[in-house]
């Protein structure tokens, strides 16, 4: 059974119920929705129901990540031509409608780094710098090419007066709070108090939504550590951040973040051009399974598809072989792997539930016992229980399908819909029939379960017990 989650971004190629069935069918965890270029909110409602509806069918829970455009930055519209011919060594003004290449925001430049750059359409166009002025740049073409309508610009080394939510992210929270996301993800985090612009307005409607921070800024490199703590789960947005950053240091750069969130046990996503050949050819790139096999090596929870799946042609192929990828590697994870060092020295077990997965995770090894079961109200118990890796496969049973849909997303879960019980007893055997009817373990085998005493209570985990079936 696979444990490494994959998120598939939705989009034309992919909104309809048949292709949504066969995502599903080849391996779809979570699906997510890319804000920046969502239609109507009565078409995002249309597509988050009919998400939920072929989860059912499939009895399978898929999350779903709301994924806000945030303060991105793009090539204005264009007057009297499709697109601006850009020629090596010659300059051009960037800015407002007035400029050689607009933009389709005011903005306001300050503090010219030395060496700065201007970087258009994921950096096929780079310019060098000249001059700063309020509302415009001067800059000088490094290479030639077309630049169309809606391409992202990047400012590395130019520090901006940007808000870290805008007017249409605030629009897009209600939205998601409507619709009730599963996750968000918050775009160009800067630092760990950018979380309380999202915060504030989920405590305004008293929901909880977690949040995940996409890493895709220098500033974000250097708060790193706050913005881990702060965050429910962390997305390494390598577009972007190969952009801001040094391209040769991206590999530095992921592994260091997925090794700090796994010592501070917090869920992460490597995502950005994984299978990009895919978009238009059946097949990946050598390099392409490689990078996947890292990731998974690496130990992320998660890997994400964004064009594969939103446009591409071959959307349902890339998340097969993506699966085939990880059931492939994970045949190879033990515990020579480096971070499971990592995680076994980082963990201090300050809590009942923390202690307990620890010692459900020793027994299984132990004993060679394939199932752990967590029976759990809130998914915490579950989420500490694969923050240990262990070998054998989580169950997590919830009778809430809001905390199922979340355990979608994290490493090693199968979250499964239960009813709710009222005696530990009929708890055990209800958990022991659910598994033998879907054909997770048969007569004979053992499992292991832990829950709360008394039954029902959040937080109240307190129990371990080996069953036999």
């Amino acid at each position: 059974m696979r444990k490494t989650k994959i998120i598939a971004t939705i989009g034309p190629a992919t909104n309809s119920r048949e292709k949504i069935d066969q995502l599903i069918h080849a391996g779809l965890d979570v699906v997510r929705i890319n804000l920046s270029h969502h239609a109507s909110p009565s078409h995002l409602r249309k597509t988050v129901q009919l998400i939920r509806e072929q989860s059912s069918k499939f009895e399978k829970s898929i999350a779903i990540l709301f994924d806000l455009g945030g303060p991105k930055i793009r090539v204005g519209k264009i007057n009297k031509a499709e697109a601006i011919q850009i020629n090596d060594g010659d300059e051009y003004s960037l800015g407002g409608d007035s400029c050689d290449i607009p933009i389709n925001m005011e903005l306001s430049f300050s503090d010219h780094t030395r060496g700065g750059e201007i970087k258009i359409d994921d950096g096929s166009i780079s310019f060098d710098i000249v001059a700063v002025q309020e509302n415009h740049l001067q800059i000088r073409a490094k290479n030639s090419g077309e630049i169309t309508s809606g391409k992202g610009i990047n400012f590395p080394g130019v520090k901006l007066n940007l808000p870290s939510v805008t007017e249409k992210d605030f629009t897009d929270i209600q939205l998601a709070i409507d619709l009730k996301a599963d996750w968000i993800a918050m775009s160009f985090v800067r630092s760990a108090d950018d979380l309380n612009l999202i915060r504030n307005e989920l405590e305004k409607r008293n929901v909880k939504i977690p949040v995940i921070a996409k890493i895709e800024k220098p500033e974000a490199i250097e708060n790193l550590n706050d913005i881990i703590n702060a965050f429910d789960g962390i997305l390494v947005a390598r577009g972007d951040l190969g952009v801001e950053m040094p391209l040769k240091e991206l590999p530095i750069l992921q592994k260091k973040i997925v090794n700090q969130c796994l010592q501070n046990r917090k869920p992460v996503i490597i995502a950005t051009q994984m299978l990009d050949t895919m978009i238009h050819n059946p097949t990946p790139t050598r390099a392409e399974v490689n990078d996947i096999a890292n990731a998974i090596y690496d130990g992320a929870d998660a890997v994400m598809l964004s064009g594969e799946t939103a446009v591409g042609e071959y959307p349902v192929e890339s998340v097969q072989i993506m699966a085939d990828i990880a059931q492939s590697v994970e045949k190879d994870l033990d515990r020579q792997n480096f971070n499971r060092y990592i995680l076994n020295e980082s963990m201090h077990y300050l809590d009942s539930r923390g202690s307990i997965c620890h010692a459900a995770m020793t027994i299984s090894n132990d004993l060679f016992i394939n199932t752990i079961v967590i029976m759990t109200e809130s998914g915490v118990t579950a989420m500490k229980m694969a923050q240990h890796r262990p070998r054998a496969r989580i169950f997590a049973l919830s009778p809430d399908s809001n905390v199922c849909h979340q355990l979608a997303l994290i490493w090693g879960i199968t979250p499964l819909l239960v009813n709710s019980v009222t005696s530990t007893d009929k708890m055990i055997i209800d958990s022991s029939e659910l598994l033998k009817e879907r054909k997770f373990i048969k007569k004979g085998d053992s499992f292991i379960i832990t829950a709360g005493v008394p039954v029902g209570v959040t937080g109240s985990t307190n129990m371990l017990k080996i069953h036999s079936v």
